[in-house]
């Protein structure tokens, strides 16, 4: 079961790039933002657990 933490950094329309903060150097993932929080920006961070995200 992963459970992780992400970067939000960048917002691109419909999608937003996230970076994981315990592995920097992977490429960022793009996630649909109906996934995501609704008050999510560029620059909080998120938690992913249970296949779910949360603002941290």
């Amino acid at each position: 079961m992963l459970v992780c933490d992400y970067i939000v950094k960048q917002i691109d329309g419909d999608y937003a790039h996230l970076q994981r903060m315990d592995q920097p150097e992977e490429e960022l993932k793009v996630i649909a933002r109906a996934l995501l929080p609704a008050e999510i920006y560029e620059g909080c961070e998120l938690h992913y657990e249970l296949m779910q995200y949360s603002m941290k």
